[in-house]
């Protein structure tokens, strides 16, 4: 594969990582073709849920691709366990079927850092770090089960763990947030001696590391990407929120109690199916109120040190936000 222009086949290209990677690629100049599960209409593009198709039965191509970048997942904080298990399980093995119809090219696969949370405060957090006997959730287990299964591949593989990915047209992280603090439901969450502090990742960067991946057939195993500038969680999302024009949290709650609130709402939820997803989880509830760093060696070391910081990755969201409120 060579250093310059390459044809990609992405998955999960009318999502929020996906979606951007795919402007970044076409930029760049490389030839892409792209699959989601939303319908685009474009050429270059094909309306596929990966979940529910065999591969026989996957789209032709224009071409062989050098490398697939497959972003497609179930990546909200709460749904239905067979909905995890099959987006990010079966998903995941129809996409290495269909790469070895392909020839076997390069396969990035983008997984999850929370495959290594518990509960409490994790640091320094490295790619050797062996995974927990309980996951945290089941996007957390699936996303595992998929790493196993990208370890089978036959040709060259590569594993990237994002953490906390944030950007314009973010679809997971922010949007809560900000939905919560527009109903003043956002409290001031208590209990801990020091903040809790986390890694991000801007989307650029993140696009921006697995084009670097996807040229790169030598690197293998995992990667864990971020910003490499871990943050005030509570003091970064409380300053957006007031950026926005909001009112702060008036009212404090304890990691305690917020907990217990979050595992009854969710247990409800599941008992009595009800739809969408509660209004807070265990998982968001974590987010805020532990600590999860990571050691970024092994991520600058081979490419290169992220491009956008956070503190300017804020102000574009903040900026995008504004526009779309």
């Amino acid at each position: 594969m060579s250093s310059s222009t390459m044809r990609l086949l992405v998955t999960g290209a009318s999502g929020f990582v996906g979606g951007r990677l795919v402007e970044m690629a076409r930029a760049e100049g490389h030839e892409v073709f792209g699959i989601g599960r939303r319908r685009l209409d474009r050429d270059d593009y094909a309306s596929v849920d990966l979940g529910r198709v065999a591969a026989a039965d996957l789209p032709e191509l224009p071409w062989q691709p050098d490398a697939v970048i497959h972003c497609a997942a179930r990546a909200t904080p709460y749904a239905r366990r067979a909905d995890y298990e099959r987006d990010n399980v079966v998903a995941t093995r129809t996409v290495l079927d269909w790469c070895a119809r392909l020839g076997e090219p390069r396969l990035v696969h983008v997984s999850s850092s929370s495959v290594l949370y518990r509960d409490g405060d994790q640091l320094d957090l490295t790619e050797d770090t062996p995974l927990p006997a309980d996951f945290a959730n089941d996007y957390a287990r699936t996303k595992a089960s998929s790493e196993r299964i990208v370890g089978t591949y036959g040709g060259s593989w590569v594993i990237a763990r994002p953490r906390a990915v944030f950007g314009p047209g973010d679809t997971v992280l922010f949007p809560r947030i900000i939905a919560a603090a527009k109903a003043g439901r956002v409290p001031r969450l208590t209990g801990r001696t020091e903040p809790a502090v986390g890694d991000l990742i801007y989307v650029d960067n993140l696009a921006d590391h697995l084009l670097q991946l996807a040229r790169r057939p030598e690197l293998t195993g995992v990667y864990h990407l971020t910003n490499a500038e871990p943050v005030e969680i509570q003091a970064m999302l409380l300053d957006v929120i007031a950026r926005l024009g909001f009112d702060p949290p008036s009212r404090e709650v304890s990691l305690t109690t917020a907990m217990r609130a979050a595992t009854v709402l969710e247990r409800t939820w599941r008992l009595l199916r009800l739809p969408g997803e509660p209004p807070i989880t265990p998982y968001g509830v974590g987010v805020l109120s532990w600590s999860k760093t990571f050691v970024p060696d092994l991520m600058l070391r081979d490419l290169g040190a992220p491009k956008v910081s956070v503190a300017e990755g804020v102000d574009r969201f903040v900026a995008w936000q504004r526009e779309n409120l």
